[in-house]
């Protein structure tokens, strides 16, 4: 089966050494307020207060907080990507792709999980963002590339930005918190809403 290289989350032309570390201590300060406090309490004052730079610095690096908040995710959706790209089946390849794209759709529910505290904040701050942001466009190839395998009469575009609109935080926080659901439950729903548009196996 030929692979099909995706760009990954993060990658970027290369940065000068005072560039990468005036980076990598913003991240560093955002990541330390979340722990702290939670992602509402970033602010780009608070994280330049909490880096120890001006606040113009992390202004002209990341833009807004929405920005500065996907960067924090692009940092760990690198691993993320790694094991959808080029881990073990059924997630990497050598899986049929009805087995990867259901296998992709239930980690990502693990990831919306997990980080549901986080991608809220950053959907809150500039609601269309999402569909510009580096992880978002690699899984949204992702699953268009294996839709064309599975629906070749459809637009695998489309579809996959539709198989993708559900893992939003605030639905997760509807569908978990008022609904009550488990991420097993949600997993099972997926299950179900897959059936509907691709061919299933086993």
């Amino acid at each position: 089966m030929s692979r099909i290289e995706l760009p990954v989350a993060g990658q970027a032309p290369p940065e000068r050494a005072d560039a990468a570390r005036n980076r990598r201590k913003i991240l560093d300060a955002t990541a330390r307020l979340v722990a702290e406090e939670g992602a509402g309490a970033v602010t780009m004052n608070a994280v330049a207060h909490a880096a120890g730079m001006g606040v113009g610095t992390v202004y002209r690096r990341f833009g807004d907080v929405s920005r500065l908040l996907y960067a924090l995710l692009d940092h760990s959706e690198q691993a993320f990507q790694q094991a959808f790209m080029s881990g073990p089946p059924p997630l990497g390849p050598d899986a049929p792709p009805a087995d990867r794209l259901r296998a992709f759709l239930h980690a990502l529910v693990d990831r919306v999980v997990e980080q549901h505290r986080i991608m809220q904040v950053a959907e809150a701050a500039s609601p269309g963002a999402r569909y510009h942001n580096g992880a978002y466009l690699t899984m949204h190839a992702h699953v268009a590339m294996l839709l064309r395998r599975l629906r070749p009469d459809t637009d695998a575009g489309a579809l996959a930005h539709l198989l993708l609109a559900p893992f939003v935080p605030s639905l997760f926080d509807h569908l978990m918190g008022d609904r009550g659901l488990t991420p097993e439950q949600l997993k099972s729903s997926v299950d179900a809403l897959l059936s509907l548009h691709v061919p299933v196996t086993g």
